[in-house]
């Protein structure tokens, strides 16, 4: 007979009842994203055309609409891992130097993470564009150069809690505005994504402070259940710049 006190059935506290329904929820959820990603035509393209995720076929549909990429522009590709958008603006630019008949662009891309190389594009792994030491080495692969767009495919990791997941994108949309008004050239181009709140209303009135057009997109490739959104900003006005020697720069 075994004794209460040596019984090695113990009761579940909370904290185990929460972790495993948590890994549940993990676990469905990662069940319905293979499930998911099967059924997804644009995986299946971006296989075919070796573009390295399917979010290659949102800038796609967005430029064949608007026309931002053009052979022989300046391009930033920021949080660009793995580098879909890069490869998609190599082309459109001919960064690459693909098509001798057209002019040569300049794509510079930035991440935190790793990206593996891509023909045709400048590459800044293991970088936070926020700091001022990425700031520096932009300016300097840039040598000089303006920039004619900016793009952003970024988004914080979920976090399953709504108001800090929409503070933290909405914060990195103000990071990728204030990264585009110190590099861009007059009448340059910023596009971004950004997730459907209240927010994205005040966001684009600050928009509207630099930037002379500003439109909304939703494109097909975006899946339907998602709530992301893409804002372009075009016209740059520029910005009065601090003091130097005393004169404005």
């Amino acid at each position: 007979m075994i004794s209460p006190s040596s019984n090695p059935l113990k009761p579940l506290t909370y904290a185990k009842v929460a972790f495993f329904a948590n890994s549940f929820k993990r676990l469905k959820s990662s069940q319905q994203w293979l499930i998911r990603q099967k059924a997804d035509p644009y995986v299946e393209k971006a296989k075919i055309n070796n573009y390295r995720c399917r979010s290659a076929f949102k800038l796609i549909e967005i430029n064949n609409k608007t026309n931002i990429l053009k052979p022989g522009l300046t391009v930033v590709d920021l949080g660009a891992s793995p580098g879909s958008w890069t490869q998609v603006a190599v082309q459109k630019t001919n960064s690459d130097g693909a098509d001798t008949t057209k002019p040569k662009g300049k794509v510079l891309s930035i991440d935190k993470l790793q990206i593996f190389p891509i023909e045709g594009a400048t590459i800044i792994s293991n970088m936070d564009f926020t700091t001022t030491e990425a700031h520096g080495k932009v300016v300097d692969a840039l040598d000089g150069m303006k920039v004619d767009l900016v793009l952003s495919d970024m988004a914080p990791s979920a976090t399953g809690v709504k108001e800090l997941d929409k503070d933290r994108i909405i914060g990195l949309c103000y990071n990728a505005i204030r990264f585009a008004a110190l590099v861009s050239k007059i009448d340059g181009s910023l596009l971004f994504k950004v997730w459907d709140c209240k927010e994205v209303s005040m966001l684009g009135m600050d928009l509207e402070k630099f930037y002379r057009n500003i439109k909304i997109i939703k494109p097909l490739a975006s899946r339907s259940e998602s709530a992301e959104k893409f804002i372009l900003a075009r016209g740059f006005r520029g910005i009065q710049r601090p003091l130097r020697n005393g004169q404005w720069s």
